[in-house]
């Protein structure tokens, strides 16, 4: 009875159009704050045109990785692995350009590591039943093992004019070519997740897993499959971070799992599956990706900028609890 009357107050709200502010307070979040860094600090080059498109540029890697990681919090799981992965993939990608391999193999490569992260993850959380959370916690210890291991913590040049236009930080006009690919990603992720079958099964199975079993979906697959975007993901962030520096680091993707996540619940994807915005997610990730640029300009350190950042992950999973009935 309680569930039907609050159905009933849901439908008469729509019907008078009220704003739901729930579903769209990262909109209203990312207004607010442009509007209140452009009054305290317009005056310092917050909204010159390069300091924007630096924004863009800068927020394309989490933008790509929350995107992915879309896709598995919405199948109701969770992966910590994508930072160290990211670093894994950069890594990989570098010493086989710089083993003479070329664009190619070095791309592939870096993908394929990426893809090899994400399907360990599926099989452990599929094949074995651990808890998400558990599988990727060790698993982004030891893809950064790794990640340390095979270069003994030394940088590795790339020196490839393809992957330098290809993943550089020019521009396509006034663009940043970064920029685009966190759109393109958007646009690409948008489509699957919300008018595919796939996407339909994901949300199905975070959702209800146990109902969407009995209606005919593979569960275990779609999750193995929602692994492996979030792996793949990760890797071609880390190849955009290795070209928008140059070189390819162990520490690439350090926090980077926890600003994902923010930026996908601050989106509006719900942290206990069954519902996802690709949309709200890239607004998310640039509106976590302004404070930072925000903060660094009102002058604030690095333990300020830390402490604000964990204010934000904190207001995201109070956001993404669900209401009470």
């Amino acid at each position: 009875m309680q569930s039907n009357n609050n159905k009933t107050l849901e439908q008469k709200s729509s019907k008078r159009g009220t704003i739901n502010w729930r579903e769209n307070i990262v909109y209203i979040c990312f207004a607010g704050v442009l509007v209140f860094f452009a009054i305290t600090i317009g005056d310092k080059g917050f909204l010159t045109v390069t300091n924007l498109f630096n924004i863009s540029r800068t927020t394309a890697m989490i933008a790509v990785i929350s995107i992915a990681m879309t896709f598995i919090i919405s199948s109701g799981e969770l992966d910590l692995s994508v930072g160290s992965t990211a670093a894994l993939s950069a890594l990989v990608s570098a010493l086989v350009m710089q083993a003479g391999y070329g664009f190619l193999a070095g791309v592939v490569a870096g993908l394929l590591s990426g893809f090899a992260v994400g399907l360990v993850n599926g099989f452990f959380v599929t094949g074995l039943s651990i808890p998400s959370f558990l599988v990727t916690l060790g698993m982004m210890q030891l893809v950064r093992g790794i990640d340390m291991r095979i270069t003994y913590t030394n940088p590795v040049a790339v020196r490839n004019e393809t992957f330098d236009m290809v993943f550089g930080p020019g521009t396509i006009g006034v663009v940043p070519i970064l920029f685009i690919w966190a759109v393109g990603v958007a646009i690409v992720g948008h489509i699957a997740l919300r008018y595919t079958p796939f996407g339909r099964q994901v949300l199905a199975t975070g959702g209800n897993s146990e109902a969407a079993r009995y209606s005919g979906i593979n569960t275990n697959r779609t999750k193995v499959i929602c692994f492996l975007i979030t792996g793949v993901g990760a890797a071609l962030a880390g190849m955009l971070w290795t070209g928008m520096m140059g070189t390819a680091r162990y520490n690439f993707g350090e926090g980077a799992e926890l600003a994902a996540i923010a930026a996908v619940i601050l989106g509006g994807t719900s942290l206990f599956g069954g519902k996802g915005t690709i949309i709200g997610t890239l607004v998310g990730a640039l509106l976590i990706g302004t404070i930072n640029n925000g903060l660094i300009i009102m002058g604030l350190d690095v333990s300020e900028q830390m402490m604000v950042a964990g204010g934000i992950i904190v207001l995201a999973v109070a956001f993404g609890k669900k209401p009470s009935r």
